[in-house]
């Protein structure tokens, strides 16, 4: 075998060893009225803001922001009071394409140098079923504030094993024009809707 192949083993044999130590993977629960009410902040390092756009209607082009901040209040039992506020660094936008990358940071886009943040704070939640809510909210992008609302799952929640922190995850999902927040560059060629997908944990505070 290769040497590779050999660690790749040897890791694979460790992982068992260093679960077991860490103690057995709680089940996480599915229902969201097991849920502690009170607030959380954003775990951002497994956090995923993806968005989608046309390519000349040839293709799809797609990206997203890391590293994003904020925080939540939930109660479960009145879903009506849960809140959301999310800060997204513009500088954070990767493609897997230096180059496109660089393109997407100046004026002609996102221009991070006059706007470094995107900024989205909730202003209603309405629950729309078992685990799922239409959360409405100011999205701030480029200097423009317009009101979007984010299509929420309820994903799963427990205690997270490496960090000993209980966490609740969630799903969501929007579409925004983004010639309606002043950024044109090569609209209708590249995309005006873009798609958006968001996996966000959050962390119970204390």
């Amino acid at each position: 075998m290769k040497p590779l192949t050999w660690a790749a083993l040897a890791a694979s044999i460790a992982l068992p060893s260093v679960v077991l130590a860490q103690g057995a993977p709680p089940n996480p629960s599915k229902d969201p009225a097991a849920v502690p009410a009170g607030a959380y902040t954003l775990e951002p390092t497994h956090t995923r803001i993806v968005w989608r756009v046309s390519h000349m209607g040839l293709s799809e082009w797609f990206g997203d922001f890391s590293t994003p901040t904020g925080t939540a209040t939930f109660d479960p039992r009145n879903p009506s009071a849960d809140a959301v506020d999310i800060t997204i660094s513009t500088a954070s936008v990767t493609t897997t394409n230096a180059t496109l990358d660089g393109e997407l940071k100046s004026a002609d886009w996102f221009d991070v140098a006059a706007y470094p943040t995107i900024h989205f704070k909730s202003t209603k939640v309405a629950s729309t079923g078992p685990g799922s809510a239409d959360v409405t909210g100011d999205l701030t992008l480029h200097g423009v504030t317009k009101p979007v609302t984010l299509k929420v799952k309820f994903y799963g929640s427990g205690l997270n094993v490496m960090d000993k922190h209980f966490t609740v995850g969630f799903q969501a999902s929007t579409e925004i024009k983004r010639s309606d927040f002043g950024v044109t560059k090569y609209v209708p060629l590249i995309g005006d809707d873009v798609n958006i997908v968001i996996s966000a944990p959050f962390e119970k505070a204390g």
